[in-house]
């Protein structure tokens, strides 16, 4: 073939990404596996591409406007990608490049009608798929249509759609090169797509293959319908045919076009069942050769199939490593800790140091590995009657796997392991002191730990902070403490049970457990009503505050009158709550004393929404309420038979649940806290390593384990390269949602509620907060952008701790994630909102300002409007 500007796809494969774009790339790569068909070809390669636009100079200015055009200024792109547009295919094709072009032709015959397609350097690529943004041309005949539409192939680099594309996803307009597919046309019987894994569940056994008659693009463009077949170890497993109205076919002149299909065949499957079977396998092979699940486009001619794209699927969940060949179950640790987005590895391995099991890796986010526990008959009984009580989908996605034949192998009982979240408490009395003296130990604990860890640098720091994770794991395990929230846990349950039994009284603990002492994240909330009270009665501090861009923002106040004030009360919450943020388990986080602008929009709305006062009215009014339910659950009690007794045990319970059921919250505060500390020497660490030239930023550090760290730091040698790959997968790992239950095979399991008692169109979840509420839905992702009026009702996809300033904003709660004993439900009950969780795709079957009703008391939430 000839020089620079054109090379057979035989002579290409993966490694020349630069040079023939992703397509070409794969093409080369897919036409050297045995046994796979690729039609014959060639690439024009990015060479001539950068040589044709060299003869454009204004193209370019135009980079130059486009690059500084805003995203959304839909307007101004239009016209300037149309300008680049029409320059580009306005360009004469070099001769000697169109001779190029005419000789590869040659072989294949040069009247032969061909398929002429894009390929940018940057799509199919593992992260970013890119699919549909460049134009493919179908049945182009003779030379000079070849060549035009190469031109037209340059040209769709600038489409509307692939440089919005472009700039939403941070990608430079002059990183990204155009090479050019040419391939002889194929006529097929049928054509379609191979998916090697589904792309609905993601099981990575089952393959999934769409049919239509005709050329492929009467799928792709959405015209029909097609055939499903899902195969599984060699068989057809699942199929449905449809009406198949329409075709897309070749049209001798050149181009293609739309036909109807005769009726009688409409219905007729276009692949047999063993062909199904066949392309199934292929599409093995091609899996293989990649080493990752492909999305395959594929035609059949003449009883062969031929492939005429792959590239790789980007929204399947990855699969934890496992170092055997058996089936296993993994439970979504971020479901459990209301913090769902991936983490990166710093945050991953701090995490993995804390905790007790160890856990399974993937997609940024962190499993458990409960198969074993499934597998004995007394340990599956514990794990499956936690987890009801606490997330109900998690427990039916785990029963849909115990019902399938075999998937899990059975064990006896003296092989399984200790309970999964700790097992029953031993009894404990019920004792404020006991409450005190926790918190009274891990504060003088923390105390301890930034006093010695000042003089720490280098290595001594970082093997500080690994034995000072001992006295970490010392404190949040202690067995008084998990005896103090487990007790206050098993109370709440028996005051549920039994007040319903005695008296039909739903979810009485609700009430019960309003404003309790020494529940550090509720009073969180309030305290940041204080806050507002100091700023109240400075309008030129508000003022300011409404202007505030950035985080120097504290050290500006004092100029104003009101300002000193001011800035006290903020440092004075900060110092008590400002190792907290959104997300607070990844240790990698901004916290808020690093970021508190982010708190402005939360003080300002408690400024306008709040009487001065608020908080403690508002802790008062809850004891009220709870003291008032007591007595009167007490008063109904005494009045049934044997209801001394009955009584007497309820209030005994209610005691105990007021007493420690507020320290729940605390465990979790003590770990966040030691957190900080270690992210405030670590951050200084990452400083000095960027001083002495080790790494590029600051926040490398948070893409490198803690052992890696520890290395880097001992060597004086960071991999870059490692750390730009970790940088891109944690990239593509933010856009995917993490399944509940995963298993082995890949398939992410969500689970349904069984429930029929509900109006139609309701939206089911858990109740974890009684009472009913009414009100408009605000739909907030970003605490940051939260813009509340007194009555809203909170939607959001999960609450951690940092969302509780909003909870005082709200008259409700609705969550897509979430259990009895999450955080989003304990703030709920203690303020009294009636809130609902784990209500899936809440925040996308909502609309913000929509009127809705939240049933608190029975777990589902109505659309009125």
């Amino acid at each position: 073939m000839s020089g620079p500007y054109v090379l057979g796809l035989h002579e290409v494969d993966e490694t020349q990404l630069a040079v023939v774009g992703g397509k070409g790339a794969h093409l080369g790569a897919l036409s050297r596996i045995d046994g796979v068909r690729v039609p014959p070809g060639f690439c024009v390669t990015t060479d001539a591409f950068r040589r044709t636009m060299a003869a454009a100079p204004s193209i370019d200015d135009r980079l130059d406007q486009l690059s500084r055009v805003n995203p959304d200024d839909r307007e101004a792109i239009r016209t300037l990608s149309a300008e680049i547009r029409r320059t580009i295919e306005g360009i004469t094709v070099p001769d000697d490049l169109a001779a190029a072009i005419t000789r590869a032709l040659a072989p294949l015959g040069e009247q032969a009608a061909y398929a002429v397609r894009s390929s940018a350097t940057a799509e199919d690529l593992p992260t970013a798929s890119f699919a549909g943004q460049q134009d493919t041309y179908l049945n182009v005949v003779g030379p000079a249509a070849v060549l035009e539409h190469v031109s037209r192939c340059w040209a769709s680099l600038f489409t509307e759609r692939a440089v919005t594309y472009r700039r939403r996803n941070g990608i430079d307009h002059r990183a990204v090169q155009m090479a050019v597919v040419v391939q002889q046309m194929v006529f097929p019987h049928a054509a379609g797509i191979l998916f090697t894994a589904d792309p609905v569940t993601g099981n990575r056994t089952v393959a999934s293959v769409e049919a239509s008659f005709g050329l492929g693009e009467a799928l792709v463009s959405g015209l029909v319908n097609p055939d499903v077949y899902q195969v599984r170890d060699g068989a057809v497993v699942a199929k449905a045919i449809a009406a198949k109205q329409r075709a897309v076919h070749a049209v001798p002149a050149g181009g293609t076009r739309e036909q109807a299909i005769d009726p009688e065949r409409q219905e007729q499957p276009a692949l047999t069942d063993a062909q199904v079977v066949r392309l199934a396998q292929l599409g093995r092979r091609i899996e293989a050769q990649f080493g990752r699940p492909q999305d395959i486009e594929w035609c059949l001619v003449d009883d062969g199939f031929q492939i005429v794209q792959s590239r790789p699927i980007t929204t399947l969940f990855p699969i934890p490593e496992s170092d055997d060949r058996e089936n296993h179950v993994y439970l979504s640790v971020g479901h459990q800790q209301m913090m769902t987005d991936a983490m990166k590895p710093l945050g991953l391995s701090f995490w993995q140091m804390t905790t007790p099991a160890p856990m399974a890796e993937a997609g940024g986010r962190l499993f458990v590995d409960v198969t074993q526990r499934l597998a004995a008959p007394t340990s599956r009984a514990n794990l499956l009657q936690v987890v009801r009580r606490s997330d109900p989908l998690t427990a039916d996605a785990l029963q849909t796997i115990l019902d399938r034949d075999g998937f899990i192998r059975p064990l006896a009982d003296e092989g399984s392991p200790g309970p999964l979240f700790g097992g029953a408490s031993a009894p404990i009395e019920t004792d404020p002191a006991i409450v005190t003296e926790l918190i009274g130990h891990s504060e003088a604990s923390v105390a301890a730990l930034r006093r010695d860890i000042r003089t720490k640098s280098g290595e001594s720091l970082l093997d500080f902070i690994q034995a000072d994770l001992q006295e970490l794991r010392r404190i949040l395990f202690d067995p008084r403490s998990h005896q103090v929230f487990m007790s206050a846990m098993e109370a709440t349950a028996w005051l549920n049970e039994q007040l319903e039994a005695w008296l039909g009284e739903k979810n009485a603990a609700d009430t019960l457990t309003q404003s309790v002492p020494h529940n550090v994240t509720s009073e969180m909330g309030l305290a940041l009503l204080d806050v507002a009270d100091v700023i109240r009665p400075y309008p030129d501090v508000v003022a300011f505050l409404q202007q505030v861009e950035d985080d120097g923002f504290l050290d500006e106040l004092p100029r104003l009158a009101g300002g000193r004030e001011a800035r006290d009360a903020i440092e004075g919450w900060l110092d008590r709550y400002g190792m907290r943020c959104v997300g607070e388990i990844d240790i990698t986080r901004p916290r808020w004393s690093e970021r508190p602008a982010t708190l402005v929009p939360l003080i300002l709305g408690n400024v306008r929404n709040a009487e001065p006062g608020a908080g403690e009215r508002r802790f008062e009014q809850g004891r009220q309420e709870a003291r008032k339910k007591e007595q009167e659950l007490l008063t109904r009690l005494r009045a049934l038979p044997d209801g001394e007794r009955k009584a007497e045990q309820t209030k005994r319970m209610i005691d105990r649940v007021r007493t420690f059921i507020g320290y729940r919250e605390y465990p979790k505060y003590g770990m966040v806290s030691r957190y900080f500390v270690y992210k405030q020497a670590l951050s200084e660490e990452a400083e000095r390593l960027v001083r002495a030239h080790v790494l590029r930023e600051p926040e490398d550090v948070f893409y490198l384990t803690f052992s890696e760290l520890h290395d880097v730091v001992r060597t004086g040698r960071a991999d870059d390269q490692l750390i730009r790959r970790r940088k891109e997968a944690f990239r593509s790992y933010q856009a995917l949602t993490p399944p509940r239950v995963l298993t082995s095979e890949g398939e992410g399991i969500t689970g349904a509620y069984r429930r029929d008692d509900l109006p139609a169109g309701a939206l089911v979840g858990l109740a974890v907060s009684a009472g009913t509420v009414e009100g408009r839905a605000r739909v907030i992702l970003d605490m940051a952008e939260a813009d509340l009026e007194p009555g809203d009702i909170l939607v959001t996809a999960h609450t951690d701790p940092s969302w509780t300033p909003l909870f005082v904003a709200v008259a409700g709660l609705v969550t897509e994630v979430g259990g009895l004993m999450t955080h989003g439900a304990v703030i709920a009950r203690e303020y009294g909102l009636p809130a609902v969780v784990g209500v899936v795709d809440a925040t996308r079957l909502i609309a913000d300002g929509q009127r809705i009703r939240v049933h608190g008391t029975d777990g589902y939430v109505e659309i009125l409007s």
